[in-house]
């Protein structure tokens, strides 16, 4: 049953450890705050009532926290149960804060809402992430998993953390899932997942517990679910990718343009295969993954060529060419001609005409400096 008492911090921990027992006819286990009331038929009837936890004793009450540095620019809220715990963080001011978690449970990390200025995140097992907006994102710490993250929020941030007892989760037998491990998962989308947990945080501050816990159960339910769609093979709709699919492919893109992205890790991202994340990435933008990031990376190139201070290799380096002679390559198998050709044509464009003289009495247009792929599919 629901717990939140801080006077209990010993047995609250108990979930947690693996070499604690807590039966329910343990003298032990703390009692949850009831109501006493009458039915419409006359008999007592019991209700358990949610009350929240103290800021100050949030790591005593949940036992492996994440660890929030500095701890006074939060507000924290938690509540715990019987193999699970739920806690509530909103940012109360705009400076950088840091998030650490190491620990022997498993966490769910919900963000209700919030864009960062500046700011990464490291999930052990992934690629590091330097996503902006993060609302409505998900991220899964499985027991073991380092975990860290930095914010500097451009808006005040609400977050919340679920931690689930490994020994405690309900395994799928029908699925064969019971040896499965469960595998990192860093800012994905699951609208069922969302959904469960979502109404949870929004009972934060008191609830029945018997309803709370019901949720708690669901929601570990639907990590279960989530945990198994890695190993399966989804068949890309019709049409190409689906619009989160997008979404989460064409960010991550643009935050390591200056990398080399394997298929596989982009594939990942969605939930499919390689082979038919290429098809369905091709129907999507009407060109391979592997050009479409070159493409994006000429774009970047442009929009840094039309800001003066910054010398061609230099910006070669910035979007990820290692010699000055293959980032002309590329530019000019892509724009039509050199890096300094566009530059050269950009100073030129100040000309009442628009067009830029080409020294020999006649006039040519520059290629259009708009990207020749959509964010969100299509040719232009």
């Amino acid at each position: 049953m629901l717990t939140y008492s801080l006077h209990t911090s010993a047995a609250l921990r108990a979930p947690f450890n693996r070499r604690a027992s807590l039966d329910r006819n343990d003298s032990r286990r703390p009692r949850n705050a009831v109501v006493r009331s009458m039915d419409p038929h006359g008999h007592l009837r019991e209700q358990s009532l949610a009350r929240p936890l103290s800021s100050h004793g949030i790591e005593e009450a949940v036992g492996h926290a994440v660890e929030i540095f500095p701890s006074n620019r939060v507000e924290r809220r938690a509540v715990t149960w019987d193999g699970m715990a739920m806690e509530v963080v909103q940012a109360t001011s705009f400076e950088k804060i840091e998030f650490r978690f190491h620990a022997p449970v498993h966490l769910l990390v919900v963000h209700e809402q919030g864009t960062r200025r500046n700011g990464e995140t490291l999930l052990a097992g992934l690629p590091r992430s330097t996503l902006r907006d993060v609302k409505r994102k998900l991220t899964f710490v499985p027991a073991g998993h380092e975990y860290r993250e930095s914010h500097e929020p451009r808006i005040p941030s609400r977050l919340a953390y679920f931690y689930f007892d490994p020994a405690k989760m309900p395994v799928d037998a029908e699925a064969s899932l019971a040896d499965r491990p469960f595998a990192p998962r860093l800012f994905f989308e699951d609208e069922a997942l969302w959904d469960t947990a979502l109404k949870l945080t929004k009972l934060d501050r008191g609830c029945d517990g018997r309803y709370c816990e019901a949720l708690g159960i669901v929601l570990a339910h639907e990590l279960v679910r989530v945990n198994a769609a890695p190993r399966r093979i989804e068949q890309p709709l019709r049409g190409g990718l689906a619009a989160w699919q997008q979404r989460i492919v064409t960010a991550y893109i643009e935050e390591h343009l200056a990398e080399q992205i394997p298929l596989a890790t982009l594939a990942q991202l969605v939930r499919l295969s390689t082979y038919y994340f290429c098809r369905a990435f091709k129907q999507s933008f009407g060109t391979p993954p592997h050009r479409y990031h070159s493409n994006r990376r000429i774009e970047r190139a442009k929009e840094l060529l039309a800001k003066p201070g910054s010398s061609v290799t230099d910006i070669g380096l910035t979007v990820g060419f290692s010699e000055t002679s293959s980032f002309t390559a590329a530019f000019r198998k892509t724009a039509g001609l050199t890096p300094t050709a566009y530059r050269r044509g950009l100073a030129e464009l100040d000309h009442p005409t628009g067009a830029a003289s080409n020294g020999c009495g006649t006039s040519r247009h520059l290629p259009s400096s708009r990207p020749e792929i959509r964010a969100f599919g299509g040719r232009v």
